[in-house]
């Protein structure tokens, strides 16, 4: 018989979290539309997210595990998959000992409930300092400014969207991404509104973004230039007096006086020949800023992957402090999660705070941030022989062959690895490496909450999502994955049961909290709580989430609030539920020592005289430099297998101004090489007034023509690999974020 329903979900696909309502007949999937009744998104829906059909029906998408026999992937079965990584694995440790492990987490776990709760399960129980994640060629900088600032890498200020009247955009583009770091349904209407009620948009970026197209000033930035520009426009407000920073806010800031000082060399005179920025402009828009009845500035990824990614996010928020309008209505404010985050653990208003380089990489001494090293570090880490040696890899979700700087060098040393495991949809190009590729279900075969990105959403809400479709027979669930993986390698064995690390990983969470007196909980009998959980039957993620959100800042306390939130209310509200607009969070939100706003963090000041001397750096005209750009059909690299989101004109193209054009002779019908100090690519030539002079732009996740993979439709429109050009020996210091805007290319024309 044929049963008709309708499923109500997040999609996982980016940040926005929009809610879909998904027809369902007989278990397949017919129809995706956005949910009208999501109490966030309010219907929105981006091509990406329609696609979650496709990408469940995708005749590439792994199925089986895969196992490398000969050099060549066959299918096998699970049985088989654990006894081989048991041997591999285990043979490996016992060798050369745990840090010859290396681990990468990529981007999509950020989007994924059960990577969110049992990645770091695997990361202790591999036990190695070698991790890697996607972190470094995208968000670090922005989490590592605000850790030194704010004393919590979750304290990451967000715009108050839909009620600010003044909004700063640097190296974002939201019609295409959708937001980053701003978790936003509908950014793109929510700019629209805020226009339309008299707001003003302004947008910098070395290319004339969608984004731009809709702003109300483009402010055509050279590029790897935007903390110059922030520190200028810091300068001019603290120049004029900053008036603006009142008592309230005023009381919790330490360093004040300092950064001040160190901002003096950066006058808007001083930055406008690095910047591309005449000095009345950068006046202008400072006090523009100012005078706003509110204002906020948001810098995404083309101010993190610089090579002053670190300092420019550090000044976006430095910026909105000498406006006034740091966690202020309509201003740069605080989310309150409801599952909680580092900023509602512990003691209200004061902590640890937060530093890196609590260790450093075996070979070039990069210092630690977040608890990993550098992904430009990865290839060098493999390649040098010596105590530590990366011998055996563990990738999940990730594609660092395309995603990381220099992916020649790192695709030759993955060649090199003794034994490598990916957890991956697809036999890519970096799960090509691997010895036993292990599957996880489709996005509509597993539950959902987005328990990292809301908590750098717009409005307080929580969503969840049971799975659409059931998991397939002999197929386990994501976390029953990662959670053998990290049996294997604790010495369990191939045959352990996944059931006892999952209790250990739920004890590990409770324990945490009943020793938390700030807790809901404190003090409570551990294994009755964990009773109480499993008295549902939930298991892995779920379970925890249920803790997570009992124990968060709106939850029931495990009844000592009746009203509060459990994943069964959640449930009970498919479409999610609102718990209202952001609100003051100082100085409650703070885990600094001090308990104020660190404005002057010793490590940032030091990176100031870094940065001044761009401003004497000598500017050659002729120097062309390469920047990444988006496409609202494209997500990283691992959704070109899609036929809809790729279809159409081509769109990895070399874009070009028609001044750099005319000048090297290169016609719009030409094809290109283009040149850095790593390697060389071939592109289609787009000659566009949409870039500045000077300026080259490529986007980023292609390169699909590697043979030995198995994603028929992208290699079909492969597109050339960005990264092939970007350096693994640039990097932002602080952080260890990868550069990958403001690369030095030359372009040639191919006859």
């Amino acid at each position: 018989m044929t049963i008709d329903r309708i499923a109500f979900r997040t999609c996982p696909l980016c940040e926005a979290g929009c809610g879909l309502a998904i027809t369902v007949k007989d278990n397949q999937v017919t129809h995706i539309r956005g949910d009208m009744e999501d109490v966030f998104s309010k219907g929105f829906i981006c091509p990406k997210g329609s696609t979650l059909k496709q990408l469940h029906n995708d005749p590439d998408r792994l199925l089986t595990p895969l196992i490398k026999r000969d050099g060549v992937h066959v299918p096998g079965t699970w049985d088989e998959a654990w006894k081989i990584i048991d041997a591999g694995l285990n043979r490996v440790i016992e060798n050369f000992g745990r840090e010859s492990i290396g681990t990468y987490l990529g981007n999509p776990g950020a989007h994924n409930l059960s990577s969110m709760t049992f990645n770091r399960v695997l990361l202790q129980a591999i036990g190695s300092r070698q991790r890697f994640s996607a972190s470094t060629v995208d968000q670090i900088p922005k989490q590592v400014s605000s850790g030194l600032m704010f004393g919590s890498v979750s304290s990451v200020p967000v715009p108050d969207l839909d009620r600010t009247q003044y909004l700063l955009i640097l190296g974002a583009n939201p019609y295409e991404s959708n937001g980053s770091l701003c978790t936003a349904p509908d950014f793109p209407g929510r700019i629209e509104a805020m226009q339309a009620r008299g707001g003003k948009l302004v947008v910098v970026d070395p290319r004339k973004s969608r984004t731009a197209e809709q702003a109300d000033e483009w402010l055509a930035i050279r590029p790897g230039t935007d903390a110059l520009l922030l520190a200028a426009i810091a300068h001019t407000l603290a120049n004029d007096g900053l008036q603006v920073v009142d008592e309230r806010l005023g009381a919790y800031l330490n360093g004040l006086d300092e950064i001040v000082a160190a901002l003096a060399p950066f006058s808007a005179a001083t930055v406008a020949t690095a910047t591309g920025i005449d000095e009345q402009t950068t006046l202008r828009i400072a006090r523009e800023l100012r005078d706003a009845s509110c204002s906020a500035v948001y810098g995404r990824i083309g101010t993190c992957t610089t090579a002053f990614g670190t300092t420019a996010s550090w000044l976006v928020d430095v910026v909105n402090v000498f406006t006034g309008n740091l966690d202020r209505v309509g201003g740069a404010m605080f989310p309150l999660p409801v599952a909680g985050s580092g900023n509602t653990h512990g003691e209200p208003g004061k902590g640890k705070g937060f530093r890196i380089g609590r260790g450093h990489s075996r070979v070039s001494k990069h210092p630690e941030a977040l608890g990993e090293y550098p992904a430009a570090a990865m290839a060098e880490e493999i390649e040098t022989p010596g105590v530590g040696q990366i011998r055996a890899m563990v990738v999940v979700g990730g594609n660092p062959i395309l995603s990381t700087p220099n992916s020649e060098r790192l695709a030759k040393s993955f060649a090199d690895l003794d034994f490598m495991v990916s957890v991956d949809l697809y036999l890519n190009e970096t799960s090509k490496f691997a010895d036993v590729i292990l599957p996880p279900p489709s996005q509509l075969q597993r539950s959902h909450y987005d328990l990292a990105l809301l908590t750098f959403a717009v409005r307080n809400v929580a969503n969840y999502s049971e799975p659409v479709l059931p998991l397939a027979p002999e197929m386990p669930d994501e976390w029953e994955i990662l959670a053998k993986l990290s049996a294997i390698v604790s010495g369990l064995g191939a045959d352990a049961d996944v059931a006892v690390i999952d209790d250990l990983a739920i004890a590990g969470v409770v324990q945490s909290a009943t020793k938390d007196s700030s807790s809901n909980v404190y003090g409570r009998d551990d294994q009755q709580l964990i009773d109480e959980l499993s008295r549902s039957g939930r298991r892995g993620p779920d379970r925890i989430l249920d803790f997570l959100l009992r124990t968060g800042p709106f939850g029931d306390g495990f009844g000592s609030v009746p009203d509060g939130v459990t994943l069964d209310k959640l449930i009970a509200s498919p479409h999610g539920i609102d718990f209202g607009a952001l609100g003051s969070r100082l100085p409650e939100v703070l885990r600094t020592p001090s308990g104020k706003v660190e404005l002057a963090p010793p490590q940032l000041i030091d990176d100031l005289l870094r940065l001044n001397e761009l401003l004497s750096a000598k500017i050659d005209n002729s120097q062309l430099t390469l920047v990444g750009r988006r496409h609202l059909r494209s997500n990283n690299s691992w959704m070109h297998n899609i036929e809809v989101l790729v279809k159409g004109k081509d769109r990895c193209t070399l874009q070009m101004n028609p001044n750099d054009a005319s000048r090297l002779g290169v016609a719009g019908d030409s094809k290109v090489r283009v040149t850095s100090r790593v390697g060389s690519v071939d592109a289609p030539i787009e000659i566009t007034e949409s870039v500045r002079v000077g300026v080259v732009s490529l986007p980023h996740g292609w390169g699909h023509s590697m043979p030995g993979t198995k994603t028929r439709v992208a290699t079909s429109r492969a597109g050339v690999n960005s990264n092939i050009l970007t350096d693994e020996k640039e990097i932002d210091p602080l952080s260890g974020n990868s550069v990958l805007n403001g690369i030095p290319v030359t372009v040639t024309r191919i006859s």
